[in-house]
């Protein structure tokens, strides 16, 4: 073919390629080029036909991936040549085309600027519309029911568009083009203010809901993802109500506030902070808490952080304006159940709570709640993903030899599933020990199946048989089953989140994983690659007394611990044995060999944390352990001695760290000071630990995860020994590292499996 001679291509472009203004770009793209064609959705992504001149298709080929719209992710461009047709010099957005795999539905975007500015517009005809979106932001994941995304796929299929908003869908060199969430206040949905029976009450919706949030009422809001419950932060016996009706006694709450500037009253953030508060994906921020901010103590009892996140839709950023405070923001439920997201759920669930209802009328078709994350040195570290970056996918640089589906811990659960080179996650589901959040467990694994066109194949799970999702695991039929250790499952999601396939030292400290001994683990040191682990080293067992009831009262960890560390006699004159009169039956319980044993750092953290007399019963996951990292003194450096003893495995003596804990509270010593003793001497112990295993296996490479590190203090210091000691170290990032990530871990685990036989480690 000589040169200048028209050619034709098909490109087929995969990724999260829709509901991002993938279309209207590759439009704008080919007109510029003078490239005639058309584009169009299918089910497998965009798919596209161009032809004109050599030069100006190999251009827009490059630039299909240089210059991709911001909201795009592209996970492979496949060209076919065509056979040039000699077509007019016009480019066309096509109907959508179903069949194929599935392509990736974009995660919900923050509203954008230019949104922003037409909201704040007297003058623009979606002035104050709380539902203004575009190409480039808005719902997306909680709205789409089916592919190719459209909107008769979506939950706005009921609203007709206008003769306005057509025009802008339909015209190429528009915002909207294509937008399928476009509406206007002509066409779009409606908010409401009712009560719990669902009847409207009066005055303007926003302006009355605005006028019960200023008079210390709590007010039910739906966001993108679900309910929120509303109420003044500034308010202590608003939020004190609030606690009560929620039953939700200590563990804080996130806070909304419209804009930095405000966030920097309330809390010290960094220019990470900044940058993560700001991402468009809107995750809560936990900040340092500023002293003598205007917040009420009740926000965040005891703790000297806040969640802080900025307004993401656009009902967010008028309720906050208008309201001009802080409005805690927290998720739509009972305790511990899944966030409310069908309107006649929550008008019945949140009846107790909420004093009105500030709703509207385009159904979420998908939950998620808020995504939580913090900055670790200047790094952000995900602790709950969800909204905003689900069903984004996390790539490996390794293949899944066949679909997987990874069912999850039981708490914080969330589940995967694995094809090609990706793992995309839920949103995060919740503890299936809850009744209702079971309920929703199987729905949310189908319906994202359908959207990812996976079909599992293998099902990972955990190895505790009691697990609600391994017990959903065994239920099901025609599919490959793969029990995967707990802590395996961490290292494994931690090398996942670093795309390295071991084998590494695994450090995982969390609260209870079911070992493959039969006893309860969580201060693990593993050998460990995507396929085996050994177990080289642990903290000294200690029983549980009381299982469970253990967990929900710290102090009974304090009594186990003081029968292993004072084999001579328990000192009977402490306070806590003071205040807990029936502790010889639970020290009979510890010395009788019926407990279950557990080498549990999460467990060591409560029982030196009750000890102290900082938390001794608990109202939520890991509240004695939090709230004993924020007792620490920073000003101490030094640290008691944690035992290494050298065996096979190693054993760490947690009884004797927590006897020097003992030690210096019978000298007086201050509480600050013996927390922070005690977090640097755990620090200490777990680097020599480390080096150890590297002077046996000539490892240099350390990979730390389990909800343990979400502790600021022990993942930053066991960091920097470890890196001192000239090791590699590897954290999370974008999987967290407690039982949220746990999926991710059992998917590549479940593949590793697959792809080669297990190897000796």
């Amino acid at each position: 073919m000589k040169d200048g001679t028209p050619v034709r291509v098909r490109a087929e472009v995969t990724g999260t390629v829709q509901g991002v203004g993938f279309r209207p770009f590759v439009h704008a793209l080919a007109t510029q080029l003078g490239l005639a064609g058309q584009v169009g959705n299918h089910g497998a992504g965009v798919w596209m036909e161009v032809e004109g001149p050599p030069a100006a298709v190999d251009d827009f080929l490059t630039r299909l991936s240089a210059e991709a719209p911001p909201l795009a992710r592209i996970g492979a461009v496949t060209v076919t040549p065509l056979s040039a047709t000699g077509a007019p010099a016009d480019f066309t957005i096509v109907a959508s085309r179903s069949g194929g795999a599935a392509t990736l539905v974009p995660p919900d975007v923050a509203t954008c600027e230019d949104c922003l500015r037409e909201l704040a517009d007297p003058a623009d005809r979606r002035y104050r519309h709380p539902f203004i979106t575009c190409t480039q932001c808005g719902p997306r994941f909680t709205i789409v029911t089916a592919l190719p995304y459209d909107r008769p796929r979506t939950t706005m299929a009921e609203f007709r568009m206008c003769a306005a908003c057509q025009r802008e869908y339909r015209d190429p060199t528009d915002r909207r083009f294509h937008a399928q969430p476009v509406c206007c206040p002509d066409c779009g949905p409606q908010l409401s203010l009712v009560d719990a029976e669902g009847k409207p009450l009066p005055g303007e919706p926003l302006a009355a809901a605005v006028a019960r949030l200023r008079a210390g009422q709590i007010v039910a809001i739906k966001g993108l993802g679900g309910y929120h419950l509303a109420c003044l932060a500034t308010d202590p016996a608003a939020v004190a109500t609030l606690r009560d009706r929620k039953h939700r006694p200590a563990k804080p709450f996130a806070v909304m506030v419209p804009d930095l500037a405000t966030a920097r009253t309330l809390a010290h953030p960094t220019p990470a902070d900044e940058a993560l508060l700001t991402d468009p994906r809107r995750p809560v921020v936990l900040l340092p808490r500023r002293n003598g901010s205007r917040l009420a103590e009740p926000v965040a009892p005891g703790l000297r952080e806040v969640g802080v996140l900025l307004p993401y839709t656009p009902l967010h950023h008028l309720l906050v304006t208008e309201v001009a405070a802080p409005l805690v923001m927290t998720s739509g439920n009972r305790s511990g159940e899944p966030i409310l997201h069908r309107d006649e759920d929550a008008l019945a669930g949140l009846a107790s709570v909420a004093d009105a209802f500030l709703t509207h009328d385009r159904p979420i078709h998908a939950p998620a709640d808020d995504s939580v994350a913090r900055t670790v040195r200047g790094r952000p570290l995900l602790l709950r993903r969800s909204r905003g970056y689900v069903p984004e996918p996390l790539t490996v640089p390794w293949r899944f030899p066949r679909p997987v589906l990874a069912c999850g811990a039981d708490l914080k659960n969330t589940f995967a599933l694995a094809q090609g080179y990706e793992v995309i996650c839920s949103a995060h589901i919740g503890d299936l020990a809850d009744h209702p959040t079971f309920q929703s467990y199987p729905a949310a694994i189908a319906h994202l199946t359908r959207l990812t066109g996976c079909t599992p194949q293998v099902l990972a799970h955990d190895l505790h048989p009691e697990y609600h999702s391994t017990r959903y695991a065994l239920a099901q039929q025609d599919v490959d089953l793969v029990g995967v250790q707990h802590h395996h499952a961490h290292i494994a999601a931690c090398l996942a989140d670093n795309r390295h396939t071991g084998p590494v030292i695994g450090v995982a400290l969390d609260g209870t994983g079911y070992g493959t001994d039969g006893t309860l683990w969580g201060g693990e040191l593993l050998v460990a690659d995507l396929a085996t682990f050994t177990r080289v080293g642990h903290l000294t067992p200690v029983p549980l007394p009381g299982g469970e009831t253990a967990i929900r009262q710290p102090w009974r960890m304090a009594v186990s611990y003081l029968h292993a560390a004072c084999p001579d006699g328990t000192p009977e004159e402490l306070p806590l044995l003071r205040r807990h009169p029936d502790w010889p039956a639970v020290r009979r319980l510890a010395s009788t060999g019926l407990a279950p044993l557990t080498s549990s750092a999460g467990r060591l953290c409560d029982a030196v944390a009750a000890l102290l007399g900082v938390r001794e019963e608990i109202s939520y996951e890991g509240q004695a352990a939090i709230e004993l990292e924020q007792r620490t003194d920073p000003t101490v450096q030094d640290g008691y001695r944690l035992p290494v003893t050298d065996s096979r495995p190693l054993r760490l003596s947690g009884p004797e760290l927590f006897r020097q804990v003992l030690d210096d509270l019978q000298r007086g010593t201050p509480v600050p000071v013996i927390a922070a003793r005690f977090h640097h001497g755990l620090v200490d112990g777990l680097a020599q630990a480390c080096q150890r295993v590297r002077e046996r296996t000539g490892l240099a490479t350390v990979a730390l995860s389990g909800g343990v590190f979400q502790n600021q203090l022990l993942l930053t210091g066991l960091r920097d020994r470890l890196t001192a000691a000239g090791f590699r170290v590897l954290t999370h990032r974008d999987v967290p590292p407690n039982d949220g990530g746990i999926c991710v871990g059992q998917a590549v685990v479940a593949a590793a499996g697959e792809r080669e036989p297990p190897a000796e480690v």
